[in-house]
């Protein structure tokens, strides 16, 4: 989260390649003060292309060549935005991003990389696949790779492209399929000659290795289509293919061209600092050309990092720039399918074992960057200070989200000693999910909720923040009428204000109004760190689904898997996935509005949140006067969330929750101790009639939620107990 000093600029990255995962590593060491620093990328992971073709040759597992972003920007402190950048707007400094407010920049940087320049050959899109960007590629090759094994399929392979890239990746393909067993057939069609810009002595080692894996080598042809089985070529032949790559071009991503940056060739044109035609933007790697022309290859990009580093922060400083000098040529190390590669420098050529290993270690040491990030150094205690705050400081960091409540306990002994009411138009108790309030002929329902932020991107906390202060009212069975904002803003300078506040109000509105809601006020203030919250009505068409109706026999349902307070405390550690911090944001912003139609006719209705599975089941328990039996195993859990818990990691609310355990019957397992992990914008839990409970769990799940029967009601005193391992 944000440090000591107010946020004065914005610096922007859009794409995580390689240059930028190494600014943002370089930045999480040394960040700029005064700066929010924001990485908008399509997908949570970007991959290291240097190792592809030992992942398709099967030396390396695919989380050996992807960078988590997710952990990364964490450590940089910065902001992640999944998405694509569609255009920019350089007079307005915004950035287009699909599906949420344009985002504000004062300096940007583009490293986006390149794709295929293939898809122009009709049938290339639908029947076949670039080698880049990654993320397809990988994904479509494990999918042929187990047709192969598995007998469905025909080992018959076309590469478009008989440069490096092409024959690496052939030499790979055949490498992984012979090794397992099968036969394979693989092509490569090549418009000029193989293999341009190596040494003689490197190209005819390589040429070799071909004629060894029995691959076939076309040159002097293009390709005039693409079909499912086969790919027609220029002179008339055919090639049978059942798996067509496209290795060959380079293609510069479409948007680019609405920039209104100098382009050359769809490339975006930049000096000898990476400065663009624009001064406040600057682009490195594939998407980039410098005014001395050199290949597109990735080791460009990685030395580009250090200036394009600096430069960045002197844009936003005020001090000088340094220039970048490319090298007139650089290594190359070749894979040749097996664990044997070859160097290629000024013409010479080294081969064998020894220089995969060599490459070997070159590239797990440049993921290491990514893979080992550095723990950052704890607060210094000074010389004098108060007693107990060594104890603090030593104490696990404060959640977000609901993580970050006051536990129950305490809160239920504050309550219990305010004065009883004197109102008769207050019509439910404190313990209910919202207060229901009589006026004339109507009831409306009245709730209010905020959240410390638990991300960097306001936009995220602020969506999910709406959807969670809604929960109370679709748990009564209420509609959402009207929300009241609460923003307390971090140190900003006025203009940031203005950013932070548009884009969180954005957000908001759009959640709100989903839900037949609208913002009809607020309040606003700085404080020390970002907080939203937002009170809430809501319109009763029926008597209000409370607490005390539960009934023996009675079905529990449970609309979302929980697991958030501990996948989020591990995020905040950099102990999660960033796939599993990405599914668990997902899942907190699925609002639960059609849900709680669904669950019209529940006896009894909470959301899940704060208070965890455990401590919410227990209020309809108490109030219905009821035991509940869960079913352990069939309790959703989110990704990562149990394994997670068997790491031991844990909330800090985790424990307070766990205060209820007096009155439970679990078994001593990890699993178990999800029960008490505090929920942010959690599912609704039910209980429903044993009759309906089928139809509705049903209409639950064919309307996209992921639904569980987790239990069932008995009589008996508010007790839980819980079956399973």
């Amino acid at each position: 989260m944000q440090g000591p000093f107010p946020l004065t600029r914005e610096l922007v990255l859009i794409g995580g390649g390689h240059t930028h995962a190494l600014i943002l590593r370089h930045w999480g060491m040394n960040p700029l003060p005064g700066v929010r620093l924001t990485l908008i990328n399509p997908g949570p992971e970007a991959p290291y292309t240097g190792m592809l073709p030992g992942f398709v040759a099967g030396h390396y597992d695919r989380d050996d060549l992807m960078i988590d972003l997710v952990r990364l920007t964490r450590f940089a402190g910065a902001r992640l935005v999944l998405g694509a950048a569609e255009t920019i707007d350089p007079a307005n400094r915004r950035i287009h991003v699909p599906g949420r407010h344009s985002i504000h920049y004062d300096i940007a940087s583009i490293n986006i990389g390149v794709g295929s320049g293939l898809p122009d050959i009709p049938g290339f899109s639908e029947c076949a696949v670039a080698a880049k960007p990654l993320q397809p590629f990988a994904a479509a090759w494990l999918r042929f790779r187990a047709a192969v094994m598995d007998g469905s399929a025909k080992a018959r392979v076309a590469v478009i492209g008989g440069g490096v890239g092409g024959v690496e990746l052939s030499l790979a393909i055949s490498h992984a399929i012979r090794s397992a067993g099968r036969t394979v057939d693989v092509t490569i069609i090549e418009m000029a000659n193989a293999l341009p810009g190596l040494g003689a002595g490197a190209r005819a080692t390589l040429l070799g290795d071909l004629d060894r894996h029995g691959i076939r080598l076309i040159e002097g042809v293009t390709v005039s289509a693409v079909e499912p089985d086969v790919v027609a070529l220029s002179d008339g032949n055919e090639v049978p293919a059942q798996f067509t790559v496209g290795v060959a071009g380079a293609r510069p991503q479409d948007w680019l061209d609405s920039t209104g940056l100098d382009l050359t060739r769809g490339f975006v044109t930049v000096d000898a600092t990476l400065r663009s035609s624009d001064p406040n933007i600057y682009a490195a790697g594939d998407c980039a050309t410098l005014p001395a022309a050199r290949p597109r290859a990735g080791v460009y990009a990685v030395r580009q990092a250090p200036v394009l580093h600096h430069n960045l922060r002197a844009a936003l400083s005020g001090a000088g720039r340094r220039e970048y000098r490319p090298q007139r040529d650089f290594l190359k190390l070749i894979s040749r399918g097996g664990r044997s590669a070859i160097a290629d420098k000024y013409g010479g050529r080294l081969t064998g074992h020894w220089v995969w290993r060599w490459k070997d270690r070159i590239d797990r040491r440049f993921m290491d960057n990514f893979h080992d990030l550095p723990a950052m150094a704890a607060p210094r205690i000074p010389a004098e200070y108060a007693k107990g705050l060594d104890t603090a400081i030593a104490e696990k960091a404060l959640c977000g989200g609901c993580g970050a409540k006051i536990a129950a306990t305490p809160l239920a002994e504050t309550l219990s000693a305010l004065p009883r009411r004197v109102r008769d138009d207050i019509l439910t108790g404190p313990g209910d999910d919202a207060a229901i309030l009589g006026m004339g002929g109507t009831t409306q329902a009245v709730t209010t909720d905020h959240l410390r932020a638990f991300t960097e991107d306001p936009w995220t906390v602020s969506r999910v923040a709406a959807i969670h202060s809604m929960g109370d009212i679709w748990a009564m069975g209420a509609k959402p009428q009207a929300a009241f904002a609460t923003v307390i803003l971090p140190r900003l300078s006025e203009s940031q204000q203005r950013v932070w506040l548009a884009e969180i109000m954005a957000a908001a509105s759009d959640a709100f109004l989903a839900a037949g809601a609208e913002i009809a006020g607020g309040h606003s203030s700085l404080g020390s760190e970002l907080t939203i919250g937002f009170t809430v009505t809501g319109l009763l068409e029926r008597p209000a689904i409370t607490l005390d109706g539960a009934k023996p026999g009675d079905r529990l349902i449970l609309t979302k898997p929980i697991g958030s307070g501990t996948v989020l405390a591990a995020d905040m550690a950099m102990r999660a996935r960033g796939i599993w911090t990405v599914r668990t944001l997902e899942e907190m912003e699925r609002p639960q509005g059609h849900a709680a139609e669904i669950l019209h006719d529940a006896n009894a209705m909470t959301d899940v949140t704060g208070f965890g599975l455990a401590g919410h089941l227990m209020n309809i328990c108490g109030a219905s006067k009821v035991t509940a039996r869960l079913n352990l195993s069939k309790i959703p859990l989110l990704d990562g969330a149990g394994e997670l818990s068997v790491q031991g990691v844990r909330s800090t609310l985790h424990y307070g929750n766990r205060k209820i355990a007096s009155r439970m019957r679990l078994p001593e397992t990890d699993l178990a101790e999800l029960l008490f992990d505090p929920q942010t914008a959690g599912g609704l839990l039910a209980s429903v009639p044993s009759d309906t409970a089928r139809d509705r769990l049903l209409a639950l799940r064919n309307a996209g939620y992921p639904a569980a029967g987790i239990g069932w009601l008995a009589e008996g005193p508010p007790f839980i107990e819980v079956l399973g391992p």
